[in-house]
C-alpha cells in the first residue's frame, strides 16, 4: 500500500507547500537514462562551504530525490537532507556532496527493483543502477569537486530505495563502498537472499542496515536474514551496523531521524 500511495502521493501534495530546500540545493537538467529511454531530475546539495574553497569532497548518492531535500517536492514530508548536512558540517566537520535521483513516479516500482516481479512486471532496476555508474556519477565527477574513488562513494536509500541500494552496493563494490540501507523492501524482490549469499564484498565495505519496529511483521526478520548470512560468510562486524528503532513506521519521519547517525558512521574517516 505504501508503494502506491507513495507514487499517487508525491504530484497531488506538491503544489500545496513552500519550497524548504536550503540555497546550497540545486536542481541540475534531467538526463537520459539508457535502455530506458526516460529523463530523470538530479538534485545535488553542495556543502556549505564548495563555493570558496578548493576542497574535493565524497559524494552519497540517493533515491526518491524529490523527498530528500524540499517539503514541496515530498510525498508526505522530507528527510531534511539539507538541513542536517549544513549542521552537521558545523557541529561535526562533516562535508559531503549529496546526488538525489528522482523517482519515476508510477515506474518506481519497476525502476527500483532489480528483478521481475510477478504481480508487478518487469525489474528495471538493473538499468537504474547502471544509469547512476554510467552516466550520473560520470557527470557529478566531472562537473564538481569529488572525491571520486570508491572509498568516499556511498549510496542510501529507504523502502525500495533500500533494496536497490543494497544491490548497488553488490553489483558494483568497485564504485561503491558504502550503503545505507533502510527499510529495504526485501519482501518485494525475494531473490535478494540468493543474491547476497552469492555475491562477495570487500571486507572494507560498510553497511548500515535500518528498520521499524512497527512497519510490516515481515521488515525486521527479513533484514535480519540478510544480515545473518553476511556473518556467515565473515563479513567484518566493525563494518555491519544494525539498528532497529521499535516505535518506528514506515515514513520519512523515521528516516530522517535515522540520517545523521547512518551517514555519520559511514563516512566517519577515523574509522
Amino acid at each position: 500500500m505504501f508503494l502506491i500511495a507513495f507514487v499517487t502521493g508525491t504530484a497531488l501534495h506538491a503544489a500545496q507547500r513552500p519550497s524548504t530546500a536550503q540555497p546550497n540545493v540545486h536542481v541540475l537538467p534531467a538526463m537520459t537514462m539508457p535502455g530506458l529511454e526516460r529523463q530523470r531530475t538530479i538534485r545535488i546539495y553542495l556543502p556549505p562551504g564548495y563555493e570558496t574553497s578548493n576542497v574535493r569532497y565524497p559524494v552519497l548518492y540517493m533515491h526518491d530525490g524529490q523527498n530528500l531535500f524540499d517539503d514541496a517536492t515530498s510525498y508526505i514530508g522530507e528527510w531534511n537532507v539539507d538541513e542536517t548536512l549544513n549542521e552537521l558540517s558545523k557541529t561535526r566537520h562533516l562535508d559531503l556532496i549529496v546526488v538525489g535521483i528522482d523517482n519515476g513516479l508510477e515506474l518506481r516500482v519497476r525502476e527500483l527493483n532489480p528483478w521481475d516481479n510477478p504481480e508487478h512486471g518487469a525489474g528495471e532496476g538493473r538499468q537504474y543502477t547502471n544509469f547512476i555508474v554510467s552516466v550520473v556519477k560520470p557527470y557529478i565527477d566531472k562537473t564538481y569537486r569529488t572525491k571520486p574513488d570508491r572509498a568516499h562513494t556511498g549510496i542510501m536509500g529507504s523502502s525500495l530505495g533500500g533494496l536497490i541500494s543494497h544491490y548497488a552496493v553488490f553489483e558494483h563494490p568497485e564504485i561503491f563502498s558504502k550503503a545505507g540501507i533502510f527499510s529495504p523492501a526485501y519482501w518485494y524482490a525475494p531473490y535478494v537472499f540468493d543474491f547476497t549469499a552469492y555475491h562477495a564484498l570487500p571486507k572494507n565495505t560498510r553497511l548500515y542496515f535500518y528498520a521499524g519496529g512497527k512497519e510490516d511483521a515481515s521488515m525486521v526478520p527479513n533484514m535480519q536474514r540478510v544480515v545473518d548470512t553476511l556473518r556467515e560468510r565473515r563479513f567484518p562486524d566493525k563494518n555491519l551496523r544494525v539498528e532497529v528503532n521499535a516505535d518506528a513506521q514506515h515514513n520519512e519521519t523515521a528516516w530522517r531521524a535515522e540520517f545523521p547517525r547512518a551517514v555519520e558512521w559511514l563516512f566517519d574517516a577515523t574509522r
